[in-house]
């Protein structure tokens, strides 16, 4: 069986819809049980990951439970001065985000930007 390996790219606080909306219309379209789907936020995105700016978090919620992996890039933290503890629980840290981008592509991830 094939396995689809994707991840997701957010820079900018007002891609979250869409790329939300990307990502649940992948799910939908893929017919099979083997996948891995990851959504890397750097820059200002992250700030959607704090949990005192982002009151709603019930689709990231949801997709972290249909197996979506949230990352976030530590430099962009620092540089936002948001703390890890103020995360939502589901959320992994990575030092470099762009470094996450370079590994994920090289193990043959698709890369998406919307």
């Amino acid at each position: 069986m094939k396995t689809y390996k994707v991840i997701f790219h957010v820079d900018e606080l007002d891609k979250w819809k869409l790329l939300l909306k990307n990502v649940s219309n992948l799910l939908d379209a893929i017919d099979v049980n083997e996948y891995s789907i990851e959504v890397l936020a750097n820059s200002e995105a992250v700030k959607f990951y704090d949990s005192n700016f982002n009151s709603d978090i019930s689709v990231i919620e949801n997709l972290n439970s249909n197996g979506v992996k949230f990352v976030a890039c530590n430099n962009a933290l620092i540089a936002n001065k948001i703390k890890k503890e103020d995360l939502n629980y589901f959320i992994e840290v990575v030092p470099v985000g762009i470094l996450e981008l370079v590994i994920k592509q090289s193990e043959g991830y698709a890369y998406i930007k919307p």
